[in-house]
């Protein structure tokens, strides 16, 4: 059944970020741990599925980490008339974008920020890469190598995200992010990435939190909402967080 070729692939790309991810992980995370000690902020900004939900708000993750979201609306109730097709211009392709948001975000040189990219090779997250790497933050990659090395990078200085940041995490996903051929579609389907992000993201917090601890400092993590006494722990918890930054 298609269903156990997924569950037979997803697992072999779980088992390839456990055995070539462990050092990238516990290097990051010492970086982040040593910023966060310091007063530094963790930013997430994902270019794609799943790090800003899964890895932010959750039972047994910590309040430091924080999305960056970007919204943009365009509102015009001007009467429908012919117009020459232009194409589709996204946030991503924008010269100078990338330091708007910095500057938006109350990013700060003692930072750091987590980008999540499958791909990696589009302008902005490099372009947001490199400019938090030349204010002093540290960046950590969220990217899948492979699919990034079949593809030639949008940003001017010819890089993609993973030879953008200072650390890179990859997802281990393939070439087009999909898992099982499908001969009756003519394609392959189930990606990876989603998951194995979360997978490398929760391994990240939880060596983070353990660097803080063998530094003396306890870091804040939220417990669910439907446990006894919630809203008073996470109450003191945030108020732990909102005084230390971690």
């Amino acid at each position: 059944m298609l269903m156990d070729e997924y569950f037979g692939a997803m697992k072999g790309v779980l088992e390839k970020v456990e055995q070539t991810q462990r050092e990238a992980v516990l290097e990051a995370s010492a970086e982040i741990a040593e910023r966060l000690a310091r007063g530094g902020a963790w930013h997430i900004m994902d270019t794609g599925h799943m790090l800003m939900f899964e890895g932010v708000g959750r039972t047994g993750g910590m309040m430091a980490v924080k999305p960056i979201r970007i919204t943009c609306e365009i509102q015009n109730p001007v009467r429908h008339r012919p117009a020459p097709a232009r194409g589709i211009v996204g946030y991503d392709t924008i010269p100078g974008f990338a330091d708007y948001v910095l500057g938006r975000a109350n990013v700060l040189p003692d930072d750091v920020i987590m980008i999540g990219s499958v791909s990696g090779y589009q302008y902005f997250p490099v372009d947001l890469a490199l400019k938090a790497n030349e204010m002093g933050c540290a960046t950590v990659a969220v990217t899948s190598v492979e699919y990034s090395g079949h593809l030639t990078g949008k940003h001017p200085s010819g890089k993609r995200l993973f030879e953008a940041c200072t650390y890179c995490l990859d997802n281990c996903t393939n070439y087009g992010d999909t898992l099982v051929d499908v001969p009756a579609l003519g394609q392959r389907i189930c990606p990876a990435s989603g998951i194995s992000a979360s997978y490398l993201m929760w391994a990240v917090q939880s060596t983070v939190v353990e660097k803080l601890l063998e530094k003396g400092l306890k870091p804040s993590v939220y417990i669910s909402n439907h446990m006894p006494d919630a809203a008073r722990i996470n109450g003191e918890a945030l108020e732990n967080y909102e005084k230390y930054g971690f």
